[in-house]
């Protein structure tokens, strides 16, 4: 499996046979839209730093044999009729890799605000599993041994990170959602990952930086 990131929370998953994007989000790298090829979209909720409304349609025009996924609010806005619902325990077999649905709701911003659908999803190759939780540290599967790791948001505080990625208990963290952190103050947030999650593999993976498991 090679996950290469595209800023803030898009990933692009490949194998020999198979390539998912996840999270194409208006504050990603603009060439992630011109990317073709893909087997499968994966969406973890509405919010337009995780799903583009402006540029997706690109996207999708240039890939029209890819499955697409997306939790169920976001589903029911899409003018496409080819978004397929995912549920927390879904399970979808995309080329060699298992795309499986983790969580229902997006953390909690403000209690005045509702919490909008969010699923995560386990992307799994039969050696390496990654997680990618989307905006919420409410679930922990086990059996993860990449976690794509929510840094910076209006909804969290890094104790809360920490503690979420030490739930999780991968071999190996990289940063998502980290586009609100100034260069400067990124390793005030980082270092407590290093320090504190008690991950032995923490990759500063950069907005266009690139993991390859074995």
């Amino acid at each position: 499996m090679e996950i290469t990131r595209f800023g803030h929370a898009a990933l692009l998953v490949t194998t020999d046979e198979t390539r998912v994007l996840i999270d194409p989000g208006a504050f990603c790298r603009p060439e992630v839209f011109d990317l073709d090829g893909l087997d499968a979209v994966v969406v973890t909720h509405q919010h337009p730093d995780h799903l583009d409304p402006d540029r997706v349609g690109t996207l999708l025009d240039a890939n029209p044999d890819a499955v697409l996924l997306c939790d169920p609010e976001t589903a029911a806005q899409q003018p496409s009729d080819r978004w397929t619902v995912n549920r927390d325990g879904s399970e979808h077999r995309i080329g060699d890799l298992v795309l499986r649905g983790v969580g229902v709701h997006h953390a909690e911003i403000l209690p005045t605000l509702p919490r909008v659908t969010n699923v995560g999803v386990l992307v799994d190759d039969g050696a390496t599993t990654l997680l990618h939780p989307g905006d919420s540290y409410a679930s922990t599967p086990d059996g993860v041994d990449v976690l794509a790791l929510p840094l910076a948001a209006p909804w969290a505080k890094i104790s809360e990170t920490v503690s979420f990625a030490r739930a999780v208990a991968p071999t190996t963290v990289l940063p998502i959602h980290d586009a609100t952190i100034s260069e400067v103050a990124y390793d005030v947030y980082w270092g407590h990952v290093v320090r504190a999650a008690g991950v032995a593999d923490a990759r500063r993976l950069g907005p266009d930086g690139r993991l390859t498991t074995v």
